[in-house]
């Protein structure tokens, strides 16, 4: 059945445009594709193809390339010569690498759907896919991202669901186009500070992990789904929190406070100076907000919970009731000063 198919398209010779051969137990890829110059779109998924015949390389107009549910174990090298190729379905194979080189041509590459293999890291060269918008990278064993994925500036879409994942890069901020981020059942226990710049972000999973708190801002995102059922979020306790007396500060933080008091009222004699002494200005970007004085300082007194609603335009799961955010005190008369929805974490 797939000789004639393929006899037939081969018979409309550069018009052949698709050429569909799903399910028809193929354990390679026919040579003769090497004849078929204009062909746009095929689709050899549910097949038991091991490999990429190196023909390929003359479908130099081809835009849409089906191999899953095969027997691949890599991400061919083939892959960079179809500079034109926009949609890339490798899902369900025995993929566990990138062949070098792999990513070199697909610089137009606008999908790319590596669900269900055997990953556990991805090259730096995945930041070559400038153009990429959608990469689903579900039920893999991925332990990282790597900050290189965080360069694909066009992302629109990040599906991670089902992998090994402890962390995000706080290079997750630079993907500034993301709108729909799925983190699923990994093994995830922070989220970096940096996804609340994702200001266009509107969905977020992170349902089946290990988050007890969100950071600072995260409330302001403008999502319009959130879910997180099956994470251990901190719940809101009425438990006091042990004394804790005030330390006492070193003199690099009594400057640095002043410091940074003095530019929130834009001292322009300091803010000159400043430009002098780079060291001061490294130090002063680490400055926290205490959450209840609204005053910058370094060394936090004491790490707390501060339990927000979540924004009524959020669609959220039915057990979120209040956001745990993580924030800090100053001091201990600001902690004693706190409103009733700010807790002090209680350290082990």
């Amino acid at each position: 059945m797939a000789e004639r198919l393929l006899i037939k398209a081969l018979h409309g010779g550069k018009n052949t445009k698709i050429i569909t051969l799903n399910g028809k137990k193929m354990k390679k890829m026919p040579s003769t594709l090497e004849r078929l110059p204009g062909l746009k779109i095929l689709d050899l998924q549910n097949n038991l193809i091991p490999k990429v015949c190196p023909e390929i390389s003359s479908l130099t107009q081809l835009t849409a390339l089906n191999l899953g549910n095969n027997l691949l174990e890599e991400v061919p090298e083939e892959m960079k010569y179809l500079t034109t190729l926009k949609k890339l379905h490798l899902f369900g194979n025995k993929i566990c690498r990138f062949a070098p080189g792999a990513c070199d041509g697909l610089q137009n590459l606008i999908l790319l759907n590596l669900n269900k293999n055997q990953l556990t890291w991805l090259p730096q060269e995945v930041s070559r896919l400038k153009r990429l918008k959608y990469l689903s990278i579900n039920h893999n064993q991925l332990a990282s991202i790597p900050r290189e994925l965080c360069f694909l500036g066009n992302l629109s879409e990040l599906q991670l669901n089902y992998n090994n994942l402890i962390c995000i890069p706080r290079e997750i901020g630079l993907l500034k186009k993301l709108q729909k981020l799925f983190l699923v059942r990994n093994d995830i226990e922070t989220l970096p500070e940096e996804i609340c710049e994702l200001k266009k972000l509107r969905i977020l999973d992170i349902a089946g992990n290990l988050i007890q708190i969100f950071p600072s801002g995260f409330q302001n995102l403008k999502l319009r789904e959130f879910y997180s059922e099956g994470n251990p979020l901190f719940l809101k306790q009425p438990i006091i929190a042990a004394y804790k007396e005030d330390d006492v500060w070193s003199l690099q933080e009594i400057t640095l406070r002043f410091i940074m008091h003095q530019l929130a009222e834009e001292n322009p004699l300091l803010m000159h100076v400043l430009e002098w002494y780079p060291e001061v200005r490294n130090k002063i970007s680490q400055e926290k907000i205490c959450a209840v004085c609204e005053k910058p300082f370094l060394t936090p007194w004491l790490e707390c919970v501060e339990f927000v609603p979540p924004p009524k335009s959020w669609k959220i799961s039915r057990n979120l009731q209040l956001v745990p955010l993580r924030t800090f005190t100053c001091c201990h008369k600001c902690f004693i000063h706190r409103g009733r929805n700010l807790f002090a974490i209680a350290q082990a």
